[in-house]
């Protein structure tokens, strides 16, 4: 089995090491430190490993490094432009959208994803695209709230 040796992640090409059958989440966490990614289930199914491969919404915890290794890979830390948090993740706290945070990375990986691809989603686009995530606390209504106040759609004065 071959070796992948460097990975573009947030706009940086980091150099690693690891065989191209290893999962992309253990070499996020285990190899470049990027822990905001999360292991869930292992099997792709709860979406607390999301993160945008090429811009796409990807689970992290079933992909072999070696299916990404010439892509761009961004993940929460990569949101952060200039010291200024992404518009979702202001969102999520103007919200109040995580409780005790574990899906929080995933679910706003997920909803770049969408806003990427649809940037005013109705309610119903959301709650389909989300569908997939998993949150432990129910905080879902809070969660498709800050997708709406993200995309402009929400009612509700911004603070």
């Amino acid at each position: 089995m071959a070796n992948i040796t460097s990975l573009s992640v947030n706009g940086r090409k980091l150099p690693v090491n690891v065989d191209s059958q290893t999962s992309l989440l253990t070499v996020l966490r285990d190899f470049l430190n990027f822990t905001g990614t999360k292991y869930g289930c292992g099997e792709a199914q709860c979406g607390a490993c999301t993160v945008l491969v090429d811009g796409q919404m990807t689970r992290s915890c079933t992909m072999p490094v070696g299916k990404v290794a010439s892509k761009q890979i961004t993940t929460i830390e990569g949101l952060e432009k200039d010291g200024q948090l992404h518009p979702l993740q202001n969102a999520f706290i103007e919200a109040d959208a995580m409780q005790c945070g574990y899906c929080t990375s995933g679910m706003i990986m997920s909803g770049v994803a969408l806003l990427k691809k649809n940037p005013k989603p109705s309610r119903a686009e959301i709650v389909k695209h989300m569908d997939r995530n998993m949150c432990r606390c129910g905080t879902y209504l809070r969660i498709v709230k800050a997708i709406e106040i993200a995309s402009g759609a929400s009612k509700e004065v911004r603070k």
